[in-house]
C-alpha cells in the first residue's frame, strides 16, 4: 500500500548534489597540486573530477605530477579540504525534499566519491540523523562510473534496477547509473556543465533543488 510511485530506491550523490561543496573542493584540489609543485588546474579541470575516487581524481586533475608524489598530493588535498569543510552546507531546500521523500517510503541512500570517514563526519550532524537508509563510498567499493556502488545498494535493499534512481551533478554519476541499468536524474547546479548529460539519457535535468523536488513529487 505504501509502495512509491515509480522508484523504491533513490540514490543521491553527495558533493554538488545535496551538499554545496563544489567551490571548496576545486580550491582544495588546486592548492594541493601547487603544494607538490604541479601546475594549477583550471576551475573546469578541477571540477570535472568531482565525484571520482580521490586518487584517480587528483591524478586526472594533475597530469604533470609524478606518481611518487601522489601520497603527498592526497595528504595536501585532505589538509586543505578539512581546514574549511565546516564552511559548507546543504543546498537550500534539500532537507524538506528528503523529508518528503522519506514520508513517501522511498529508501534513501548516498553513493559518493568521498571517503567513508568523510561521509560519516557530515552524516553525523543532528539534522541528517535517520534520513538515509544506506550509503557507499569510493574507498570501500569501486569509484564512479563503475556500477558497483549501485549494485551493492540494490542488493542490500532488494531493489530492482528499473525501480532505482540515481541523482547526481556529474557525468560520472549518470554513467554509473547507465552502467548499473538504472534511471538517472541530473542536476545543473553542481560541478559539471549539463551539455554532457544528454548523451547519458537522464530522465530529467533539474536546474535547482526546487525543480528536483517538484519532479520527484510528480514522477518519483
Amino acid at each position: 500500500m505504501n509502495r512509491p510511485r515509480q522508484f523504491d530506491l533513490i540514490c543521491f550523490d553527495w558533493d554538488g548534489t545535496l551538499f554545496d561543496s563544489t567551490a571548496l573542493i576545486v580550491r582544495a584540489i588546486q592548492q594541493a597540486v601547487l603544494d607538490v609543485g604541479g601546475a594549477r588546474p583550471t576551475d573546469e579541470a578541477a571540477s570535472y573530477v568531482i565525484g571520482m575516487a580521490l586518487m584517480p581524481a587528483l591524478a586526472h586533475a594533475a597530469p604533470d605530477v609524478p606518481k611518487e608524489k601522489y601520497p603527498l598530493l592526497g595528504e595536501r588535498y585532505r589538509h586543505h579540504y578539512l581546514a574549511t569543510q565546516h564552511d559548507i552546507s546543504l543546498f537550500e531546500g534539500v532537507l524538506p525534499m528528503l523529508a518528503e521523500l522519506k514520508s513517501r517510503h522511498h529508501w534513501l541512500t548516498v553513493a559518493t566519491g568521498k571517503s567513508r570517514r568523510g561521509l560519516d563526519d557530515v552524516l553525523a550532524s543532528r539534522q541528517l540523523h535517520g534520513i538515509f537508509d544506506g550509503s557507499r563510498t569510493a574507498d570501500e567499493t569501486a569509484g564512479k562510473p563503475h556500477p558497483r556502488m549501485l549494485h551493492e545498494l540494490m542488493r542490500e535493499f532488494g531493489a530492482d534496477p528499473e525501480r532505482t534512481l540515481m541523482i547526481g551533478d556529474t557525468t560520472h554519476d549518470l554513467q554509473m547509473a547507465r552502467n548499473a541499468g538504472c534511471a538517472s536524474v541530473g542536476v545543473g547546479y553542481g560541478a559539471h556543465d549539463t551539455h554532457g548529460f544528454d548523451a547519458l539519457a537522464p530522465r530529467f535535468v533539474a536546474r535547482s533543488v526546487g525543480e528536483l523536488r517538484d519532479w520527484l513529487s510528480a514522477h518519483g
